[in-house]
């Protein structure tokens, strides 16, 4: 599988309009050379890079995203989106924008297909609650890396 994005390119940096600094709206994805037998995707967004004062386990989620239709291959620049919404480190459902509060950070897209149609979840999910329910039902996975480094006050 291969996840892309129209807004940045591996590893290139994350336009402002898609972070704390912009409008708001999420990412637009793509993704292609799904595997035979996908039946849905689940997608998470995460920053491996948040200073440990703030996060002891230097880890912050920004978006999950589960129940994506297995015929769906975009998430388009906008307000909706496929599937069904998690619950993101700052307690919020959706999408949270890139917002580093020191440096430049890394933020990572994984895209899942899965071979199971619904997890059977409810909005609450939140990373670790997806990560188990899709254990066993991962066909392939396709990341995509962006970053991003705050204009301003820092931290």
């Amino acid at each position: 599988m291969k996840l892309t994005s129209p807004a940045f390119q591996h590893n290139g940096m994350i336009p402002s309009k898609y972070t704390c600094n912009g409008d708001g709206s999420h990412t637009p994805l793509s993704w292609s050379d799904v595997p035979e037998g996908t039946k849905s995707f689940a997608l998470l967004m995460e920053d491996p890079d948040v200073p440990k004062f703030i996060r002891p386990d230097g880890l912050w989620i920004h978006w999950v995203l589960f129940d994506i239709p297995g015929d769906v291959r975009e998430i388009e620049d906008g307000d909706g989106t496929p599937g069904k919404p998690g619950v993101n480190t700052a307690g919020k459902y959706g999408y949270g924008g890139p917002c580093p509060p020191d440096a430049k950070h890394r933020y990572i897209y994984t895209i899942y297909a899965l071979n199971k149609e619904s997890l059977g979840l409810d909005q609450n999910v939140t990373k670790d609650a997806l990560m188990k329910a899709i254990g066993g039902h991962v066909i392939d996975h396709a990341e995509l890396i962006g970053v991003y480094e705050k204009k301003g006050k820092k931290v």
